[in-house]
């Protein structure tokens, strides 16, 4: 095991912003980058542990000012009991609807938590809106009604 702490920074922004504004496609923080820290003399210096993706994600949209932050994992939507017979898709929630459930251990820490929380840092930070969705329903459904919406009160 090793710990995975919060990112803080990512070091190529300006570079991302360069490659966006000339119009590129930019893919970024793949499986959450590579973890490091500034030593005594200012220089990176690679450590021993594992950045989470979603929270990465999140704060590269905080960062770059986007007004969606969209999250792509494995189902179609964010569900209320899941794996249970009461199991339920949820289309909308705001974000103290979403921190509520989070808080009552609707999002397990192995799942679908960390992308809620991510989701809700976006928000506080000023996000508008995050979209949580499969890639296989945003490509098959229209943008407008796929995923769950996770937006400010």
């Amino acid at each position: 095991m090793v710990p995975s702490p919060r990112p803080l920074e990512i070091i190529q922004l300006d570079a991302i912003k360069l490659l966006l504004e000339a119009g590129h496609c930019v893919i970024a923080g793949g499986g959450g980058g590579i973890p490091v820290v500034r030593d005594a003399s200012g220089l990176l210096v690679g450590v021993e542990a594992v950045i989470d993706k979603d929270r990465l994600s999140s704060l590269l949209a905080e960062q770059l000012g986007a007004d969606t932050y969209v999250i792509l994992t494995g189902v179609p939507k964010v569900a209320l009991d899941f794996g249970k017979p009461t199991q339920r898709w949820v289309d909308r929630l705001t974000a103290t609807e979403a921190a509520r459930h989070l808080a009552e251990g609707q999002f397990p820490a192995g799942s679908m938590g960390p992308k809620v929380e991510s989701a809700l840092a976006f928000i506080r930070s000023g996000g508008r809106e995050v979209l949580i969705t499969s890639p296989e329903a945003l490509e098959t459904e229209h943008y407008e009604t796929v995923g769950t919406r996770i937006v400010r009160d």
